[in-house]
């Protein structure tokens, strides 16, 4: 019971396209991995975790300055908020010129913390820096994979779109299909495979791309029921590029089980001939209709 326990103190929930996995005995390490939690905080979270970093240091700072009284000549008010707002004038070295240190051992206390405030501003803006300029995938793809049977082959569908309408160049895709398998000699184990595309290479990636597989005796699906493939079987799409405008790589990946192929469908089109004119009508990217 107590090792159930101490795995629970430790269980972390990771999200897998539509499933979760909990992991449990792993022990995190805040401390050496605040970048990543910086990088992955939303806006809110990174603004505020900043704030409460921002009142802190200066609580810290402004009772050190109170354990000498008389150590701030012109504190107003003469009590702990107004150490307290010493402090933050010297944190962010702002320093109106009313209050200022008296004594060695306040002007020792206003040099470190100036350093810290120095420091604080350096890495509060490198964190904002690295936040706007890390790139973010445009790429989006349609909710369900569809599969038909077309010019007598089995075809694996999955459509992607550029959701920023501007040039991707040199894009690159890969599909893959992971399934749990069970053998007598290695017991369980996910196994990934690669799943041959016609055409895995755009060179202008702008508007849409459908991904294509053919699903016939060299494809690791062949033979496979939905129902077989139910529970143990989900597909994966990544696709890269570089976005011409940022001049940054693109990347998006997109996890599928294999409830969510639609067997039997085909994309509805979403482009329409409005005289010299071509729309396109991302209002039905999503949707596919049933071949009879």
């Amino acid at each position: 019971m107590k090792l159930f326990s101490k795995h629970r103190k430790h269980a972390r929930r990771i999200a897998m396209g539509d499933r979760e996995v909990v992991a449990l005995g792993l022990h995190s390490h805040f401390w050496q991995d605040i970048y990543y939690y910086a990088m992955t905080f939303t806006w809110p979270q990174f603004f505020a975790a900043i704030g409460v970093t921002f009142i802190f240091f200066n609580f810290i700072f402004a009772a050190l300055y109170m354990l000498f009284p008389g150590s701030i000549a012109n504190m107003q008010p003469n009590n702990f908020l107004g150490a307290y707002f010493f402090s933050v004038e010297t944190l962010a070295t702002v320093g109106y010129g009313d209050m200022h240190p008296l004594t060695a051992y306040a002007h020792t206390i206003a040099s470190i913390e100036i350093f810290v405030g120095m420091g604080s501003v350096a890495v509060t803006t490198g964190m904002v820096f690295a936040r706007f300029s890390r790139p973010r995938s445009s790429i989006v793809f349609a909710d369900h994979p569809v599969s038909h049977v077309a010019d007598g082959r089995r075809l694996l569908m999955v459509r992607m779109a550029n959701e920023r309408l501007n040039l991707i160049s040199e894009a690159s895709a890969k599909l893959h299909v992971m399934r749990q398998e069970t053998t007598s000699t290695m017991g369980q184990f996910r196994k990934i495979y690669d799943l041959k595309l016609e055409r895995d290479h755009h060179p202008l990636f702008i508007l849409g791309w459908t991904l294509i597989h053919v699903i016939d005796e060299t494809s690791p699906l062949y033979g496979l029921t939905p129902e077989q493939m139910a529970g143990n079987t989900s597909l994966i799409v990544t696709v890269e590029g570089v976005d011409d405008t940022t001049n940054q790589n693109q990347r998006g990946i997109k996890h599928y089980p294999s409830e969510k192929i639609r067997w039997n469908h085909r994309y509805v089109d979403i482009m329409s001939q409005q005289g010299s004119v071509p729309h396109l009508h991302y209002n039905k990217f999503h949707d596919s209709e049933e071949l009879l």
